[in-house]
């Protein structure tokens, strides 16, 4: 059985329009693999023939070792935070692209590695041992090449899951700086030994023009924008309030906000300069729609680092930057919207609550109902636009309800034409889109954006 609380009526006042899909997600994909077409293009206009095993394995060699090195350059685009690239795509999904991009990059590097040694140690008719020490020793950029090659393997030991999972976010974020380094490292031996390359001008000056283009948009984006948002905004604490069991909201002003364009459903990453939280930048959405003069966010005390902002002093200065993420009206593309959260996942879900035009139902799941945060703001929103609110908790265990297909389909009538946003924990996440799948909710119409990179 399922404990639900409504406030029902229509949505009035408010015309829904029905908004373009992005075609960036698309054109990214093309770009992308354009870029790997071009690189392919580069080796066979370069390659008279191939002759024998060595020919063909350092000819792979050399394949590897060019698509490696252009997929350094995508995956660092992908994580300059370009808002063109966040703002359509979503944070989560170019993360996403980002790891996969990560895995295969470490294995063309390997694959270039060995084929390379194996390929050249038959041409020479010497040892794979003594090919090794030749190739590293005695080639030009080599050495720096071999050290960025461990970077990269380190990198790639430390974000898979296994090692992940053992480590804090914090500390995993920082080790992942040493793929800038290990792209500087390799960068020189591509053009110093990569046949490609040599004696090719205009092969090396469109190799420069593709890192340094991407340079410039790490150091535009990741660097120079915060830098200057902190010294514009000049953003401080003002007080933090207890909403429910573990979970605070903490609120802040400062100058110029309005020129932050932080729209609903999107977060920024923010740096307490308080003692143990001033050297990272966690991930935290807005609860409440931005103002020219005040910010809020909504954090459950979970971790060390959300845990501490519960002991925030008035005044402490803090540096935001973003805003990230796709997570907005921009991807609506149906008449109604179900807006479904599990626990303190309500926080990007209330901005959209409060300003997505049309008919929103919004069904807000929690263990316990003193764990519904922000109950209040929501009625009011509710019964201002007179939209539906459905409160599901788990306890007492005689009013649990199995977050299933069925279930869902009870709370919201013609639930498959629906666009859905969806924002929780991990599990109950993977359930719901489970459910809704089942329910008949196209995949498409399933939008959610996770923290979890």
């Amino acid at each position: 059985m399922t404990t639900t609380y409504t406030t029902t009526g229509a949505s009035r006042g408010m015309r829904h329009r029905r908004p373009r899909r992005s075609a960036v997600p698309h054109l990214a994909r093309l770009v992308i693999w354009a870029g790997a077409a071009g690189v392919l293009a580069l080796w066979w206009s370069d390659t008279t023939s191939v002759i024998g095993p060595a020919g063909w394995l350092t000819g792979a060699g050399r394949i590897t070792g060019l698509l490696a090195g252009y997929a350094c350059a995508v995956l660092l685009a992908l994580m300059a935070r370009v808002p063109l690239l966040d703002h359509t795509i979503g944070t989560d999904r170019l993360a996403r692209w980002h790891a996969l991009g990560g895995r295969c990059t470490v294995s063309l590097a390997i694959a270039h590695t060995l084929l390379i040694i194996w390929g050249y140690s038959l041409t020479s008719h010497t040892n794979v041992v003594g090919q090794t020490s030749t190739l590293v020793l005695r080639y030009p950029d080599l050495l720096k090449g071999t050290a960025g090659f461990a970077l990269f393997l380190a990198t790639g030991i430390v974000s898979a899951r296994a090692a992940r999972r053992r480590m804090s976010y914090e500390t995993w974020h920082y080790l992942h700086f040493a793929t800038y380094l290990a792209v500087f490292l390799t960068f020189g031996h591509q053009l110093s030994n990569g046949a490609d390359f040599v004696g090719n001008r205009p092969a090396q000056l469109a190799w420069y023009t593709l890192f340094l283009g991407v340079a410039a948009l790490v150091a535009w984006y990741r660097f120079a924008v915060p830098l200057r948002r902190g010294l514009r905004h000049r953003l401080r604490v003002t007080a933090v309030h207890p909403e429910a069991p573990g979970v605070v909201s903490v609120h802040l002003t400062g100058e110029h906000l309005e020129e932050l364009g932080g729209e609903p459903g999107q977060f920024l990453r923010w740096r307490f300069m308080a003692r143990g939280l001033w050297w990272t930048a966690n991930p935290y959405s807005l609860s409440a729609p931005a103002h020219p003069r005040h910010l809020r966010i909504t954090v459950k005390t979970a971790g060390g680092h959300s845990a501490a902002l519960a002991r925030l002093a008035p005044g402490t200065r803090v540096w935001a930057e973003g805003p990230y993420g796709g997570f907005t009206a921009h991807r609506r593309t149906a008449a109604k919207v179900l807006l479904l959260a599990g626990g303190v996942g309500i926080t990007p879900l209330r901005t959209l609550f409060e300003t997505l035009p049309g008919q929103v139902t919004l069904v807000y799941r929690a263990r316990r109902a003193e764990d519904l945060a922000l109950r209040g703001e929501i009625d009011a929103i509710a019964a201002r636009r007179r939209a539906t609110v459905h409160y599901v908790v788990d306890e007492p265990a005689g009013y649990s309800s199995p977050l299933t297909a069925l279930g869902l389909a009870a709370l919201v009538p013609d639930l498959a034409a629906h666009d859905v946003y969806l924002c929780g924990p991990p599990g109950m996440t993977q359930a719901a889109i489970k459910a809704l799948r089942g329910a008949g909710v196209p995949a498409p119409l399933i939008h959610h954006e996770s923290f979890a990179f």
